[in-house]
This record gives structure tokens, sequence and C-alpha cells, in this order.
């Protein structure tokens, strides 16, 4: 844990607003103009190949960078995320080991621009659960649909109520979206219609990487469950509304969410993190014991939503807000999601649910901005949207501030193309 900047021989690491210095050092997996995906870190305005420095034996990390995925290297546990982490530290910190900085050929192939590379999936996502664990956005849904008095189900306070979403459909940042197609159906219509979804929606969340499994049958502990979270990436859940109003009863959302989820291609460990954790809120009613928590389990991260509407170049961010909002925190989710003895794997994504502020200005998704479509977003110029219209792109940021350093996620972004024939 630092209380300041770890200054860093790559200049553009050491500047107040850059969103990767040396105290973050996410992972990612990038190709360059071979197109091999290899794993690498992201430090300033630069990406460090990670399997470079692995053949040239610098970091002990058993082979698994020069692989297309972050999940070998995951399961090798806490012990090796935090030596490896030692090592790039000191590989790239100002008077540190020099073996790279002063290495011409090392740094040739080892250190490259981010502006000359492509990103990928950072992991082969396992399993997705999808949770709904902000209190602010549980409350402004139940009383759209269901009255100020019955806006939390009776359940929510116990425990943070989830679903299994679709991990075949989580893509990264920058991957364009179809509209999805589904059944609708009116108000006043005896039968739903089938066709492209007219109140699509985004929903701003974090997403828990799991590093570390449990066995099938061996409940995790809270604590446990923190320690099994590798790291944390941005997470946009897609939500067909009008789909999901049709068909969410009696089981939940299947495909209002199933179409789409974008996350960001860059994984913010929980090392990174440690000095901006939080508590979660002071509990209305006292949690079981298998799910209170052990300690401040939540972050401090800033996080904003922005869109820029179709055929324009000017963005407009439509909310801000922070993750501290959360009821649950990810290690509860785990836990809970472990707790009849269900087996959890290396690269599984839990998804923070919606992340609300108390106000109109900080709703994590377009429904609570819009209020069912009640109102309207202004996004300047005469331009405003309810919901999102086709050529719109959606990006969602986030960052922790230190004290003259921050740690950044980098952007989760994606544009929505029209829905393919129905038929």
């Amino acid at each position: 844990m630092t209380d300041g900047l770890i200054r860093s021989w790559i200049d553009s690491a050491n500047a107040d607003d850059c969103n990767f210095p040396l105290n973050n050092l996410p992972y990612g997996v990038f190709s360059a103009d071979d197109g091999v995906k290899k794993c690498c870190v992201a430090i300033g305005d630069r990406i460090i190949d990670l399997a470079t420095l692995e053949e040239a034996e610098l970091l002990n990390s058993s082979g698994t960078f020069a692989l297309d995925a972050l999940n070998d290297f995951m399961a090798l546990g806490t012990d090796v995320w935090a030596q490896v982490r030692a090592q790039l530290t000191d590989l790239l910190k100002e008077g540190g080991n020099d073996w790279l900085r002063t290495n011409d050929s090392l740094m040739k192939r080892a250190v490259l621009q981010q502006a000359d590379v492509s990103m990928h999936m950072p992991f082969r996502v396992a399993e997705f659960t999808d949770f709904y664990a902000g209190r602010n956005h549980a409350t402004n849904v139940g009383t759209m649909f269901r009255g100020k008095e019955n806006a939390l189900p009776p359940n929510w306070l116990h425990i943070p109520i989830g679903y299994n979403g679709r991990a075949s459909t989580v893509v990264v940042s920058g991957t364009d979206i179809h509209r999805p197609n589904g059944q609708l159906k009116k108000p006043d219509d005896r039968s739903p219609e089938f066709g492209p979804c007219k109140r699509l929606d985004i929903e701003l969340e974090m997403g828990a990487v799991v590093g570390t499994g449990s066995k099938m049958g061996s409940p995790v502990t809270v604590e446990q469950a923190d320690s099994m979270i590798f790291g944390y990436v941005l997470l946009n859940d897609w939500s067909a509304r009008d789909i999901q109003a049709w068909e969410y009863q009696p089981l939940g959302p299947f495909q209002a969410k199933a179409f789409a989820t974008s996350i960001s291609p860059w994984v913010v460990t929980k090392a990174a993190l440690e000095p901006f954790r939080i508590s979660t809120p002071e509990r209305e009613i006292d949690l079981l014991p298998h799910l209170r928590d052990a300690g401040p389990m939540l972050y401090d991260i800033d996080l904003e939503v922005a869109l820029t509407p179709d055929g324009e170049t000017k963005e407009t961010v439509i909310s801000r807000t922070n993750y501290c909002e959360m009821y649950y925190s990810s290690a509860q989710q785990l836990a809970h999601h472990s707790s009849s003895g269900c087996a959890m794997n290396v690269g599984d994504l839990l998804g923070s649910g919606t992340i609300s502020g108390a106000s109109p200005d900080s709703y994590g998704s377009m429904l609570e901005m819009c209020w069912g479509g009640e109102n309207s977003i202004d996004l300047g110029e005469g331009i405003s949207r309810t919901f999102i219209e086709d050529g719109d792109r959606l990006t969602l940021r986030g960052h922790c501030q230190g004290a003259g350093y921050r740690i950044g996620f980098g952007e989760c972004s994606g544009e929505i193309l029209p829905a393919r024939d129905k038929h």
C-alpha cells in the first residue's frame, strides 16, 4: 500500500491525470502487427509485453503470459500475483532494477505504445452472474413497477439477489452491439409481437473477476471470497427494457439481458485498489453471519456514463456516481453465490448490479434517468433521449483518486447498430 505516486522512468506514467501510473499496473491482452495475442500490463501511454519479460526470465509466472487470456496466470494464486506485481514494480520504478530500462533490444520488444496495439478480451469468461445489489437502483425500479411501498422485495435486505447470465455474449469494449429482437407486448394488446427492442438501455456496473475457484460443496466465507477476487473491470450490462417487462415474471431477465454485456479491456487488480477500500452502508437489518462484512469491502471509485448521439462527435456525460453506493460488496456476492455449495471457477465474472446515486444525475441506467420514459435526457443542441437509438455510442469510465495519482479503469464503450433481420 502507498500514500502517493510511485514514480516510474516511463515519464507519461507520472502525470497527475494518468489512468495508468505505476501504482496501477492493470492486466490485459493485446496483439501487435503479427496478430498474436499475449498478456500485458498498462503503464502511462505504453503497454508492457509480459510474455517477452517472461521469456527473458524476469518474471516468475510459469509461462502463462504467452497465452491469449489471463486465466492460467490468475489460477497460480495470490502469492504469485503479489510476486509478479513486485517484480514489475521493481523493473519499472525510478531507482529500481534497471535491466529493462538499459537493455535496448529488450525495450524495443517489450515496451510498446498503447496506440499501436489492439486490445482483446482479457480473460475467458467461465460463467457470468449479474446482481441487483444497488439500493438506489432497486428502489427506483421497484417504485416504477410496484409502487413506493413495495419497491424492495422482502428478501432484498437479506441477500444479494442475482441471476445467471450468458458468458457467451460478454464482449470487450469497442465491440459494436446489434439492437436485439424479442417478444414485445403493449399493455392493451392481447398478444405479443416479435421485433426490435424499442427501449434499449445500459446498466453502469463494476465486474469482479474471480481469480481462484472453489470446490463444489464447499462454501466460502466473505473473507475467503475477497481473497479469491483477482481484480475488477467496468461492466455495461445492456438491457432491453420492453423485452424484459414481458418476460421477467416469474424467473427474471432472460433474452432482455442475454444479447450483450460489455467490459473494459483492463483488469485493475485488487492490490492496486487497496488504498481505496471503504465500508458498505450501515445495515437496516443485520445480515446473517455468513454474509456479514469482514472489514471494508467496497472501493471509492468515481464513475461516469457518456453518450455520443448518432451522427455527432461531441459526447455528453449523463451520469456521475460512485461504487460506494453499492449495498453489497463483490465479496458478499461471491460468498452468497457459493453458500449452497455452488462451485466457483477461475474466470467467473460477477456483475455488481446497477450503480445509482440518490439523484437523477447519478442514476446508472437510462430507465431511471428518464423515469420509465416520462422524461427526456437533454444532450444539448436540441438533441434528447429517453432510451438508446441506433448509432448512439455509450461509454463508461472510472477511476480512484489518490494523492497526486489516480487508478484508472480506462473505458468501456460500445455503439448500437440496427437490429438484424428478425427472420
